[in-house]
């Protein structure tokens, strides 16, 4: 970690009265010298690696879900590893049928895959994490994919974390954990090497979970001139047990169909270095190479079945999809932060340029199943698709906050992008295609702190993300994908431009607490919305753009710390709606066939009508109490209003919107002898009933005792639901070598 002179020009002092820490925020993906708060025009949070820890964060999803504003998780897979986060009407998901609107950051590098933009929270060491930041609007800084947001994950080092430790915990869904970390330094170098396991049997009948994560970090600190080498492995294997028919929710550990996994192994290796060139110019460089193989099967219901005719080979009811993603990516940066006054005013320029490649090995096979939910099959596996795809990304950004007055700073930035697509058909010629984006998109904002404790800021900026290889693949709806499934040669989308406008005010009361308020509008032209198409299997759709839609919401945030008692509230309004009137292809929306057309697929949607999967109200409630300074109870509350389902874009299906919720959750811990603490965690404590995702769709399996219907004449259009965890609770053990008493000393 380079040490860093004051933000100040060389011949100003600094304010004479600071009554409280100067907090800095990472405003670029390379960490850089960093911004102090009152200067940055933007709700930023921050969740510290204690934060996560007290609570006993899952993952990133989960410890986001838990303290971060303005975000709520669609359960999409019905597994807890793979979340759809929603921040600001914005996503970063796992799922390859989800439009991507959130950067995510790892020291450095934009972790979305290169194939969707996808964000696999299994792939990021929870022990290794030091900070999350969240940084809300379309910064351009960021690059590609910030629409809504950026996610910065920050990692510890040896020299931040010179400790060791092991901890152990189990308990409900047959969940064991095991993880050890340990870090140290000696005169110019340092060390830091954490890994864990979890093995999880899953709380319903089908969505084990199994995840094996190893980070390593070496690092040379001389007194110009830092150099750091990490390494992250991950095995995870994690099935789901989807989405479940209103009708079949009597039983909801069942699974509609299976098996339904994917595997994830990772390799990445990211190398930093940071050099001062003098006393207020800092020169960052990284380079990166990240290689993850994927493995999917989906059990699926055979669209294509005909009712007519007898069940058999050549006209199965199910069938499996069986798909190979090989992702390879390189890439590097380089930035320069400069802290030069210019012309007798406090200064803060910052210029960097990336470059992001990456390549897709894609396979798909198919395997034709019975006419049972459990689609194991032993028949011929016949290969459909392969592909080749090779997406790259350049880019050139700067950003300078200038000092109008002790109070007042002005910041300006802006970045250039430009990507191309190219597509390969490896069996003929039909999916092959090239494709190039450009755009420079523009950011400003001023803040104003007319006392030491008080802010106030505006911002204006831009960001754009281009379609990603699946989607360009996937955009016709006469072809529609059970993604990532289906291929063909499809209309080229248009990127996706953000334009979002942000005003604010912060302040602190008494040192001891922080509050926030933001009114935030983003406008997207040429959005890009995945429209389910329905059917049997219900996650059948295609890519299309929808012309504008439109997030803007309210925040209100208020955090505090006493000498026992420690707390935050965040409440959230996001309104994220259709702009454009559209009409879309629904045919499982129960609108969708009229007296007059009773085989009509399409909807109309009006433009007001909100977007699926993000509810109005978001409501977070946290309190600490420290008994003493070796014992601690916690409680939180996670409340939201109702959202609509996807495939329901009109928001007129008979069926209603997905109910809003509120659930309680419960963390302890205790330290009882030195080096040994003992935690415990009760997760939706009342065991309530809540589900955080829904979907239309077609159930085929409406036979005696949930058996498929050979004849169709008893399918029925239904909304499917992935039900949220029941009451969960585990204990667990820390040790910690060389760690504080039973008197804190």
């Amino acid at each position: 970690m380079l040490a860093v002179p004051t933000h100040a020009s060389a011949d100003e002092a600094q304010p004479a009265v600071k009554l409280q820490p100067v907090e800095v925020i990472g405003t670029a993906a390379l960490p850089g010298i960093g911004t102090p708060l009152n200067e940055v025009p933007a709700n930023v949070q921050t969740i510290k690696a204690g934060d996560m820890g007290s609570q006993r964060a899952l993952n990133v999803s989960d410890a986001l879900d838990r303290s971060a504003g303005s975000v709520n998780i669609n359960d999409t897979a019905g597994n807890p590893f793979q979340h759809d986060v929603n921040f600001r009407g914005f996503t970063a998901s796992p799922a390859l049928g989800t439009p991507q609107g959130l950067s995510v950051f790892v020291d450095g590098v934009r972790i979305n895959e290169v194939f969707g933009d996808t964000v696999n929270w299994d792939l990021i060491p929870n022990a290794a994490i030091s900070s999350i930041t969240v940084i809300p609007g379309s910064n351009p800084v960021f690059g590609l994919n910030t629409l809504g947001g950026a996610l910065n994950v920050s990692t510890k080092s040896g020299l931040t974390n010179p400790d060791t430790s092991i901890q152990a915990y189990g308990g409900s869904f047959g969940r064991k954990a095991l993880e050890f970390e340990t870090g140290g330094y000696a005169q110019n170098a340092d060390y830091y090497l954490t890994g864990n396991t979890v093995d999880d049997t899953g709380w319903g009948e089908h969505n084990p979970s199994r995840v094996e994560q190893l980070f390593a970090k070496s690092g040379y600190h001389g007194a110009q001139t830092d150099v750091d080498l990490s390494v992250t492995l991950a095995n995870t294997r994690l099935e789901g047990n989807q989405t479940l028919p209103l009708s079949y929710l009597d039983n909801i550990r069942q699974s509609y169909t299976w098996p339904d996994y994917q595997t994830n192994r990772l390799a990445f290796l990211n190398l930093t270095a940071g050099h001062h060139v003098s006393d207020r110019v800092l020169l960052e460089a990284n380079a990166y190479y990240r290689k993850l193989e994927t493995y999917v099967q989906n059990s699926n219901v055979n669209n294509n079945f005909d009712p007519t005719q007898p069940a058999g080979p050549g006209n199965q009811p199910t069938g499996n999809v069986i798909d190979q993603i090989n992702q390879y990516r390189p890439g590097g940066s380089l930035q320069l932060t400069s802290l030069a006054g210019l012309a007798g005013h406090r200064n803060h320029l910052t210029v960097g340029a990336t470059y992001d490649g990456g390549s897709t090995e894609f396979t798909q096979s198919n395997q034709e199943a019975g006419s049972s939910r459990d689609t194991s099959s032993d028949s011929p596996i016949v290969l459909a698709t392969s592909l080749h795809a090779r997406a790259a990304s350049a880019g050139v950004y700067a950003s300078d906050n200038f000092g109008i007055d002790d109070q007042t700073f002005l910041t300006v930035s802006g970045r250039y992008n430009h990507a191309t697509v190219k597509l390969e058909d490896q069996i003929g010629t039909a999916l092959n295609g090239e494709h190039a984006f450009h755009r420079l998109n523009p950011a400003v904002g001023i803040t104003h702190n007319p006392t030491a404790s008080l802010t106030t800021y505006a911002s204006y900026n831009e960001g754009m993300r281009v379609p990603t290889p699946v989607e360009l693949t996937c955009a016709d709806p006469n072809a529609p994908c059970s993604l990532p499934n289906a291929f063909a040669s499809d209309p080229a989308l248009q990127p996706v431009v953000s334009k979002t406008l942000e005003v604010g005010i912060r302040g602190r009361m008494a040192r001891a607490f922080s509050w926030s308020a933001a009114f935030f509008r983003s406008a997207l032209h040429d959005d890009i919305q995945f429209i389910s198409s329905g059917g049997g299997a219900t996650s059948a759709g295609y890519f299309q753009n929808v012309g504008q839609t439109r997030r803007q919401g309210l925040e209100l945030g208020l955090d505090g710390q006493g000498d026992h008692l420690a707390f935050s509230a965040h409440y959230s309004y996001v309104d994220a709606t259709f702009q454009s009137p559209l009409v879309l292809n629904s045919p499982n929306n129960s609108t969708a066939a009229a007296l007059s057309c009773p085989t009509c697929t399409d909807i109309q949607v009006r433009s007001g009508d909100r977007i699926p999967g993000i509810p109005h109200h978001i409501l977070k409630l946290r309190a600490e109490y420290a008994f003493s300074a070796n014992a601690s109870l916690g409680a939180n509350v996670l409340a939201q209003s109702s959202q609509y389902a996807r495939g329901d874009e009109n928001n007129q299906d008979a069926n209603g919107p997905v109910p809003g919720f509120a659930v309680i959750n419960l963390d302890a811990r205790i330290r009882f002898a030195r080096g040994w603490e003992l935690f415990a965690k009760v997760n939706n404590l009342f065991d309530r009933r809540y589900s955080t995702f829904g979907t239309l769709g077609q159930n085929v399996f409406t036979g005696p005792g949930n058996t498929f219907d050979s004849s169709g004449a008893t399918w029925r259009n239904e909304q499917f639901r992935t039900v949220g965890a029941p009451r969960g609770a585990w204990i667990g053990l820390v040790y910690r070598f060389g760690g504080p008493s039973e008197d804190g000393s």
